[in-house]
């Protein structure tokens, strides 16, 4: 559906519509689960002793009534937004009820289901099952999670629930032994610990997913608000000890990061907040957002190495921002009542675009991000998105539609099928509207504003309001009069062949380009080990295998017939590696002759001529003579470096 069509409610409308449809579609789907289940709360204990071996030992007590019992493994997880629950590594499923194994059945249809009949006189079930947790650090949480020192532990990975129930309404008493010598990082209260053994105080279903785990042999917690409420911390875990030198420069520009967003949005939605940090070359890297923790996971040297760092500066700054939008305020249909109903993701250019132009700004303002790589940063973002073809037969909406799918698709033709552009379009279109305001109300407003009145409201333990496109666009029209439905729709329809690139021109700067590649690309290139020639030749290429990753449809080298999967072998008839193709596409400006590569392609060998004869070519930004500029008001800080922590709420 498109956003356009939707009915305007009042903010707290959606909550009782949300809640009325989602009873009712429970009780559909599985009218006997409330007489099933006892009722109280769900013992759950997690022994990760064996995290080294890439295995979690899951063990429940769950109150029953005698009869028909459903118990779900969750499937749709929140901040992930697909259906990417692990079921196949789930091993060594036994449910005992008396003392006595009791049969089971998966569900036919949801396989995420198991089924089993509860004899008479038995008030609780025994489930025992095991977590293989993955060895492959390509992917999302489901991927690698654990390594000889750390590990991090996802419950909604080592549990199942009773179907039909909604998971604020299922109460876990939850505990995990570690390793031995082990320290841990969670935003989930502690009740009592000792030995190895933490014990939680009893939760909601929803708080303990939302509350991931990250332990290690090689611990940190870096307080980012001392002296202040609500506590906010960083907490470390890497695989030596040396990777947690954490800088002093580095700590303080945390600290100011979260005074910026307390500026920015004006309260908080949670009790404590911890960046679960994890540093290692042998897990999955990623972020996901939780509400009182996010969950980062970066190289091991990251704190070692510049460039390292300056690929991951946007990580931190991006999630902390999902506990204001996309955890407290959040699309109606990501708002599920549980973990087996299925989002719909048409929102997830706020979800995630707007957090993604915030992050960029909480980036800049806290000096995470130089200006030299704020200005890169842009660049990269409109350059790149300027140059995918695929955006004349996929409008942006669309990529938000199928998000579950995209978020797992190859990066072969990635500029002509699209990916998940709703991040970075997402960026550049919330720029526009953020401009525009300050232009429309002669700098009296901005899209600080409109975060203040939309994100924040009273400070205090979390909850999730929801909201639809209506209410974006009428918050949208109390800050800046303005037809801002036409505006967001026209964006998110579009076919054009060029990026919404108006908050850059209209914010006093302009496209431009050189021959020198970006500091900020450089670092990228050097961190996630690739080589960019996307606005030169159009091809990107892996550096540790010369894999051809992508090529630009109506570029010289898809002209050429040069294409995704292709090896690259030799640039100009010499082995090639990094600096020798650098220096082939160099050495074509001015030339008459083409540049001749070299290709793999399966058992084939080919030489293709690119008719060629620019140079190189990479994108940056400059000034546009006679507009203000914006873009770097919209950067400038909102609490000065001397100020104090985090003033208590």
């Amino acid at each position: 559906m498109s956003p356009a069509s939707r009915i305007l409610r009042s903010p707290a409308v959606p909550v009782l519509v949300f809640t009325l449809a989602a009873s009712a579609a429970l009780a559909l789907a599985a009218p006997r689960a409330r007489a099933e289940f006892g009722g109280g709360t769900i013992a759950l204990a997690v022994d990760a002793s064996e995290a080294p071996r890439k295995i979690l030992h899951a063990r429940m007590t769950v109150p029953v009534k005698p009869g028909p019992l459903a118990l779900c493994y969750p499937k749709w997880i929140p901040g992930e937004h697909g259906p990417t629950g692990p079921l196949t590594d789930v091993a060594g499923l036994h449910l005992t009820a008396g003392g006595k194994p009791l049969r089971w059945e998966r569900d036919l249809v949801d396989m995420h289901t198991v089924r089993c009949e509860v004899p008479a006189g038995v008030a609780t079930l025994d489930v025992a099952f095991d977590f293989i947790s993955p060895s492959n650090p390509e992917g999302y949480s489901s991927a690698a999670s654990c390594t000889e020192k750390l590990m991090v532990l996802s419950w909604n990975q080592v549990l199942l629930y009773p179907a039909g129930l909604r998971t604020d309404d299922l109460t876990f008493a939850a505990s995990v032994k570690l390793p031995a010598g082990w320290q841990y990082g969670t935003a989930l209260p502690v009740r009592r610990e000792g030995a190895g053994q933490i014990q939680f105080a009893p939760a909601s279903l929803t708080t303990l997913v939302d509350s991931p785990v990250l332990a290690g042999l090689y611990f940190r917690r870096v307080d980012l608000a001392p002296g202040a409420t609500p506590h906010q911390y960083l907490d470390m875990a890497a695989d030596s000890r040396e990777a947690l030198a954490m800088s002093d420069d580095q700590v303080a520009k945390h600290r100011r990061l979260v005074n910026e967003a307390y500026a920015l949005f004006g309260a908080r939605h949670f009790r404590e907040y911890h960046f679960l940090l994890t540093l290692s070359d042998h897990v999955a890297h990623f972020g996901l957002e939780h509400h009182e923790s996010s969950d980062d996971r970066v190289d091991e040297r990251m704190w070692l190495d510049d460039d390292l760092r300056a690929a991951a500066s946007g990580l931190m700054s991006h999630e902390l921002v999902h506990s204001w939008n996309g955890k407290y305020r959040r699309p109606a249909d990501l708002a599920t009542p549980d973990y087996q109903q299925p989002m719909k993701d048409d929102l997830l250019w706020v979800y995630e675009g707007l957090t993604q132009y915030l992050g960029y700004v909480l980036a800049g303002r806290s000096g995470l991000r130089s200006p030299q790589q704020d200005s890169d940063n842009l660049a990269l973002v409109a350059a790149s998105l300027d140059n995918r073809p695929g955006r004349t037969w996929r409008p942006l909406i669309d990529t938000a539609v199928e998000a579950q799918l995209l978020y797992e698709a190859s990066r072969m033709w990635e500029s002509w099928r699209r990916g998940t552009d709703f991040y970075n379009e997402g960026l550049l279109i919330w720029l526009e509207a953020d401009v525009l305001i300050r232009q429309q109300t002669r700098g009296a407003k901005s899209l600080d504003d409109f975060c203040r009145r939309f994100h924040g409201g009273a400070s205090g333990a979390p909850k999730v309001v929801p909201y639809t496109f209506d209410d974006v666009v009428s918050t949208m029209n109390l800050i800046a009069p303005y037809d801002w439905r036409t505006f967001f729709t026209t964006r998110l329809e579009s076919l054009s062949p060029h990026a919404p690139t108006g908050g850059i021109t209209e914010g006093g700067w302009r496209m431009a380009w050189g021959d020198s590649v970006p500091g900020l690309l450089r670092s990228m290139e050097s961190a996630r080990k690739y080589v960019d020639l996307t606005y030169s030749i159009g091809m990107r290429v892996r550096k540790e295998d010369g894999v051809i990753e992508d090529v630009i449809p109506g570029s010289p080298c898809a002209a050429a017939g040069v294409a995704p999967g292709m090896k690259l072998v030799a640039a100009n008839g010499r082995k090639w590696s990094k600096d020798v193709l650098r220096a082939a596409v160099r050495a074509t400006k001015g030339s008459r002759e083409p540049l001749e590569l070299l290709t793999d392609n399966g058992e084939f060998f080919r030489t293709f001529r690119v008719d060629y004869h620019g140079g190189e070519r990479y994108p940056r930004l400059e000034r546009a003579p006679g507009k203000p500029d914006l873009v770097t008001a919209i950067l400038k800080p909102l609490t000065s470096p001397d100020a104090p922590m985090t003033q208590k709420n």
